[in-house]
């Protein structure tokens, strides 16, 4: 099965966009064209400005934040692999892990910030031991998707506890 999260990226990416346009086209009418008229529901310029501001920044630094990624999953053939970058405003490094179906070991999930970061670590068998992946974020992946993902890698390996 093959599995990405392509459209969520791209709904992202689009819904920045709009936010920085609105912002921006707020600046000009408020500053520069001087067309709209404060104070405005009893507050003043510089009020809107900072709310506006403090706005459009959290939607802007929430997906960095919380390690948005796009995310690549297939377990066709004889190896997983997931392809991953970073999906904030800077795109980032790609990155690609495939694993030999009879060589993983297992995976762990591990969740941050009450649950709205989720990573996978994947583990594989080599010949000094287990070998750990790097993480890889599923953050931006819907609950269906993880589910997904998460009950075909249970068919290759069991989930490792956390050690804590």
């Amino acid at each position: 099965m093959t599995l990405d999260n392509s459209k969520t990226i791209i709904s992202l990416r689009i819904k920045l966009f709009i936010a920085t346009v609105l912002f921006l086209a707020f600046i000009i009418l408020t500053y520069v064209a001087k067309k709209i008229n404060y104070p405005l529901l009893g507050m003043s310029d510089t009020i809107w400005t900072v709310i506006l501001a403090s706005c459009y920044l959290i939607l802007v630094f929430l997906p960095m934040y919380l390690n948005y990624q796009y995310v690549y999953f297939s377990d066709d053939g004889e190896n997983i692999v997931f392809r991953y970058f970073n999906a904030g405003i800077t795109g980032g490094k790609k990155n690609s892990v495939e694993i030999n179906k009879k060589t993983f070991s297992g995976y762990k999930v591990e969740k941050k910030h009450f649950g709205l970061s989720q990573s996978i670590i994947l583990y594989t068998q080599i010949r000094q031991g287990i070998a750990k992946y790097p993480p890889i974020h599923i953050s931006a992946l819907t609950k269906a998707e993880k589910n997904k993902i998460i009950s075909l890698l249970n068919t290759y390996a069991p989930r490792i506890k956390n050690e804590s």
